[in-house]
């Protein structure tokens, strides 16, 4: 958490349509994950008095319990996203700290990275080997990092979302902190299987599963917590949803090399761009906290466009790489895929970020994502 230093912060906070002259302000709980998250609160006025504080150390008051069920989506409880219904049973409560709905970019991920290896074959044995690097990706470690990122957002969520598991009291901070150890400890611990089931000399993927492990902590915790920083912490968040497991599929199944890091680390930037979208919903709870996230160090109408050309600059590039590598179809196709993406970042983006942002999302991304399997098929060849 960044300090407060002697601030006097006067907050509007409104329903739509209550107050027409307001707007909402949201308070952002990031993860290592592209996904905001953010709460609307009935209107009044707040002021809040700080002397030099750390807000690691604040004690924030929330409820001694979560409200009854049925006010929210059962669905959005176990996918951990907003919107959810409280629950009080423990594995539901445990699932949802884990946010299934971050798990596919990973799997995503690993798919690349076996594909882009060039030995992965469609028989029983590689197929058991992707599916367990899928569950140490997505479950374990992309589990474990959630709940990481839950655990030292605590303080903000009692504020933000005081009834979400932790906060709430739903789940006791010893179980919390028990399923972190559990999930982190079995990722590692399939990662050496896998190095023991793929023959490596070496424990590659253990060793990618313990530097992620470790980006994660410092993503989320202090005195580091690059969350707090727009450029780092969103690159952190491209590298481990897109090179991460990329890197994680090729080493299973083929040889990390030289160019294939270089060339991941790259197409991140692009990962970098997508982590911004999330932010501009989010503008003045960064403010009033001290989160230096891109629209808020630059303003909106600059980070929109930092946003989009992270995202198009960076495709661009891998095309002309593939292209100066003597595999023009696959530039050409990258090309092709990058033409849509264009298009909704008009229509919808650059148009309002905040009001058009889900949309955009979900009509550009997956092109984005097509793409990142034609980078792995042309350097697979």
């Amino acid at each position: 958490m960044s300090p407060v230093l002697n601030t006097v912060l006067s907050l509007r906070l409104s329903l739509p349509g209550v107050y027409a002259g307001n707007s909402t302000y949201r308070v952002r709980t990031h993860s290592a994950s592209p996904l905001g998250v953010s709460a609307s609160f009935p209107r009044r006025r707040l002021t809040i008095r700080a002397a030099e504080t750390d807000t690691d150390k604040v004690e924030s008051k929330v409820p001694d319990k979560a409200p009854a069920a049925g006010g929210g989506s059962s669905i959005n409880q176990l996918l951990g996203i907003k919107g959810a219904a409280q629950e009080n049973n423990k594995w539901k409560i445990r699932l949802q700290l884990t946010k299934p709905v971050t798990w596919p970019p990973l799997v995503w991920g690993v798919v690349c990275g076996a594909a882009a290896s060039g030995n992965f074959h469609w028989n029983l044995e590689d197929v058991a080997k992707s599916i367990i690097c899928m569950m140490m990706s997505g479950p374990c470690l992309t589990g474990y990092t959630q709940t990481l990122n839950d655990w030292y957002d605590r303080e903000i969520d009692a504020i933000n979302e005081p009834y979400r598991p932790i906060p709430s009291g739903a789940i006791s901070e010893i179980e919390v902190i028990t399923q972190i150890w559990v999930l982190l400890l079995a990722g590692l611990g399939l990662a050496g299987l896998l190095d023991v089931w793929a023959g490596h000399d070496s424990p590659t993927l253990f060793y990618l599963a313990l530097g992620g492990s470790l980006l994660s902590y410092i993503y989320s915790a202090p005195p580091l917590k690059l969350k707090q920083n727009g450029w780092i912490g969103n690159f952190a968040l491209g590298a481990s949803y897109i090179s991460l497991p990329w890197w994680a599929g090729q080493a299973l199944f083929g040889t990390l090399t030289p160019d294939i890091i270089v060339l991941t680390l790259l197409y991140s930037i692009a990962g970098l761009g997508i982590a911004i979208v999330n932010d501009f919903k989010s503008i003045e709870g960064d403010k009033a906290l001290g989160l230096q996230s891109l629209p808020v160090a630059f303003g909106a109408e600059t980070a929109k466009w930092i946003c989009v050309g992270a995202i198009d600059i960076t495709q661009i590039s891998i095309a002309g790489y593939l292209l100066g590598t003597g595999k023009p179809y696959y530039a050409l196709a990258l090309l092709a895929l990058i033409i849509p993406q264009v298009i909704f970042q008009f229509q919808y983006f650059l148009k309002d970020p905040v009001k058009y942002d889900v949309k955009y999302q979900a009509s550009a991304q997956p092109f984005l994502v097509l793409g990142l399997l034609v980078t792995a098929l042309a350097t697979s060849h």
